[in-house]
Formats: C-alpha cells, sequence, structure tokens
C-alpha cells in the first residue's frame, strides 16, 4: 500500500550514555555551561538596572508602539518584569513582544563564560 511514493520515516537511535564514575543524571546535566547570549540571561544579569523597554504590539490599534521605564526586577525565558520607580507600577512584558531595550548604565554581558561589561 505504501509503494514508492512514501518513506517510512527513520527516527534516531536513543544514544543514551551512562554517567561517568558514580556520577548521577542530575550531577551531569547541573554541571552543562548554559549559552550566556540569550536575551534573558543578558537581562537576568542586569538586574537592577534602570532601563527603557521598547514594545510593539501588533493585533492593537491603541498601543501599536509602547516604552515602559523602570527597574528591571526579572527576566525569564518568555517574560520580563520591570518597576516604575517614580509611579510604583509594575509591568510584565512578553518577550515576544520586545524590540529592544536601552540600558542607562554599562551593560553586564556574559558570553564564552567569561564576564564583560559593556
Amino acid at each position: 500500500m505504501n509503494g514508492s511514493y512514501y518513506q517510512n520515516p527513520t527516527f534516531p537511535s536513543n544514544n543514551y550514555q551512562t554517567p561517568p564514575g558514580n556520577m548521577s543524571v542530575n550531577e551531569v546535566t547541573t554541571n552543562i555551561p548554559r549559552e550566556q547570549s540569550y536575551i534573558e540571561n543578558i537581562l537576568r544579569l542586569n538586574k537592577g538596572q534602570k532601563i527603557k523597554a521598547y514594545v510593539s504590539y501588533p493585533d492593537s490599534s491603541a498601543w501599536q508602539n509602547k516604552v515602559y521605564e523602570g527597574i528591571i526586577e526579572e527576566a525569564g525565558k518568555d517574560h520580563l518584569i520591570i518597576r516604575d520607580p517614580v509611579n510604583n507600577i509594575w509591568y510584565l512584558i512578553r518577550i515576544i513582544y520586545l524590540n529592544y531595550v536601552e540600558f542607562m548604565d554599562p551593560i553586564i554581558y556574559s558570553h564564552s563564560y567569561s564576564e564583560k561589561t559593556y
């Protein structure tokens, strides 16, 4: 029934290797260094700094483009939390809408596992 029109998919084999020595799987995975150049990691390194976050909401006619000013409180894979110290308003911004960030102080940036300041 399959004929020559469609080839059956092949799946890679699970080449699971046991941890060296007496290390557990959790110890092996926690020793792997994380990539430091992701936006959330850069924002996390600069926690406490004052920024301007430029955000676009393409589906909104009232809030097409917006600028949030405040202090970086937290950053995750899909969000940024900043606090406006003047009005004491907290903003939860989805990273998908974030265009760019202006830092008021030098940026702490860690790449190749060495900490640098720009």
